[in-house]
């Protein structure tokens, strides 16, 4: 399958940075007696990063897109699960684009 072995070495350094990364910032944040406030800001970064990921194609997208944003929106708030909103979006997204071309 990988006959080129800089590909191998590329895949497996990216593969060592991204886990080193991680366990650093596990390490850094180990090593401070953080705040309950601080604990509760941490609790939104992955819903923050989530927006910040989703939110340019729903700028630039179009009618399939806004649908799946607002019935992922509806689901999330009804719910309270981020895996059912997302499963929402995702078939919200397929059928409108299926509609609208």
């Amino acid at each position: 399958m990988f006959e080129n072995p800089l590909v191998v070495a590329t895949i497996v350094g990216m593969a060592a940075v991204t886990y080193v990364t991680r366990i650093g910032g596990f390490w850094m944040v180990g090593q401070f007696d953080l705040s309950d406030r601080f604990h509760a800001w941490l609790e939104y970064i992955p819903g923050a990063v989530l927006v910040s990921l989703v939110a340019p194609s729903v700028a630039k997208g179009g009618p399939a897109e806004a649908g799946a944003a607002l019935a992922a929106l509806v689901v999330s708030i009804r719910t309270g699960n981020i895996l059912f909103a997302m499963l929402a979006g995702i078939g919200v997204v397929v059928a409108l684009r299926q509609v609208f071309g």
